[in-house]
């Protein structure tokens, strides 16, 4: 059997051709289930999901290591791509160049 999709359990039963979960109460048919996808999940801020392409807001002054500058609350970032890894936004903001932004600092507008 296999773990629960919702809550990992491994105390998954079978039912009338269905897929129960006793821990979370969580049913599902088993050919229904698509293949997971590789797409990267970004979300911003307020859990919103972010798309390549998105334009996003700073939601915090950002200190940048080595610029005589920091980016100021309200920025507007354009067209960003997403990437895997800590820093999971790629971007160009306006006077600073190319920049690596993390999504908890950031809201989709």
């Amino acid at each position: 059997m296999p773990n629960c999709p919702q809550c990992q359990s491994e105390y998954v039963y079978e039912d009338r051709g269905f897929y129960i979960c006793p821990e979370c109460a969580y049913e599902w048919n088993p050919a229904e289930v698509t293949e997971e996808s590789d797409e990267l999940l970004v979300l911003d801020s307020n859990g919103t999901r972010l798309a390549d392409g998105d334009t996003v807001t700073v939601v915090k002054d950002l200190k940048v290591k080595g610029a005589p500058k920091d980016i100021k609350q309200g920025t507007r970032v354009k067209n960003i791509r997403l990437v895997d890894g800590d820093h999971n936004i790629d971007c160009k903001i306006d006077g600073f160049g190319a920049m690596k932004l993390k999504s908890e600092f950031v809201k989709k507008l």
